[in-house]
């Protein structure tokens, strides 16, 4: 099944003109991504790799029933951009620009829920169902279908990490980039809520970092999960105080730390992984559990 995004997804690329924009909406028509349109105000009329563009994303959805949106937008229109795929009615809004401004943010998170949309990121990689559709920036080759389903603050380590996975035959269900910034759409108990309601999906994997409190947050909701996590936790030596990154990778006043997070996903029954090379062996022994 997996979940946000599947073959019958129709996308429109916000900012298909831009640099980032045609390179990135390429890899998804190559991918098999079934892109139907874009949009950047101004270049109306045009067509990037055979994708026509639109003035506004109403038309893309009234003339190709797009339903979900990938922006590259710079910053200081994301918000903007943000809003008008909202506010044209996608159900899937995946906001890859970073730098977006905290309040522009807030705004965008606050209007997608009186609306019923899904937001992912901003300063976010995207979301990919193996097989089935990508909308983001991910590397087309190093994921697989299967039943591993992924949630992850960072891109790299996610991405290293869904390659040993592949590389081991525990192919993928649905990954998720919940974005590296403060304020973001989906937080890690909103994706493990569904991962857990989807039947594709046996297993999950969690990657994490230092700062905020979402991974002790994820760690309740793992105590009542049917199905095993595996977590990876990035930042074990960053000094206290330090910002590493990621705007939400800070720990400040004692909060967020490695350790405080280790101990609660273990509480909550994780399995945690010292290294990412490990992840692997520690799904299939789960799964290996979960079976008998």
């Amino acid at each position: 099944m997996a979940i946000l995004v599947d073959e019958k997804t129709r996308v429109v690329v916000q900012g298909i003109t831009g640099h980032q924009g045609a390179f990135h909406a390429r890899q998804m028509l190559d991918y098999g991504t079934r892109v139907v349109a874009g949009v950047t105000p101004g270049k109306g009329g045009e067509e990037v790799h055979g994708v026509p563009v639109y003035e506004t994303v109403e038309e893309a959805v009234e003339k190709h029933g797009a339903n979900a949106s990938a922006i590259f937008v710079p910053a200081p229109f994301a918000r903007d951009a943000a809003f008008e795929a909202i506010d044209a009615g996608l159900r899937v809004v995946v906001i890859i620009t970073e730098h977006i401004p905290v309040h522009d943010a807030m705004q965008v998170m606050a209007f997608g829920r009186s609306r019923g949309a899904t937001i992912v990121g901003p300063n976010t990689f995207g979301v990919i169902s193996p097989g089935k559709s990508k909308l983001g920036i991910m590397p087309n080759p190093i994921y697989r279908p299967g039943p591993v389903g992924i949630v992850a603050r960072s891109g790299t380590l996610s991405y290293e990490i869904a390659a040993n996975l592949s590389g081991a035959g525990l192919g993928q269900s649905t990954v998720v980039g919940m974005g590296g910034d403060r304020v973001v759409g989906l937080g890690f108990v909103d994706v493990l809520k569904q991962l857990e309601r989807d039947e594709e999906t046996r297993a999950v994997v969690l990657v994490g970092e230092i700062g905020g409190t979402a991974e002790e947050e994820a760690a309740e909701f793992i105590k009542g999960m049917t199905k095993p996590v595996v977590a990876y936790l990035a930042g074990k030596s960053a000094p206290p105080g330090k910002r590493m990154g990621h705007a939400g990778a800070i720990i400040e006043r004692g909060r967020g730390t490695f350790e405080s997070k280790v101990k609660a996903l273990t509480a909550g029954g994780a399995r945690v992984a010292g290294f990412p090379w490990e992840v692997p062996d520690l799904v299939r022994e789960a799964l290996g559990q979960a079976a008998g």
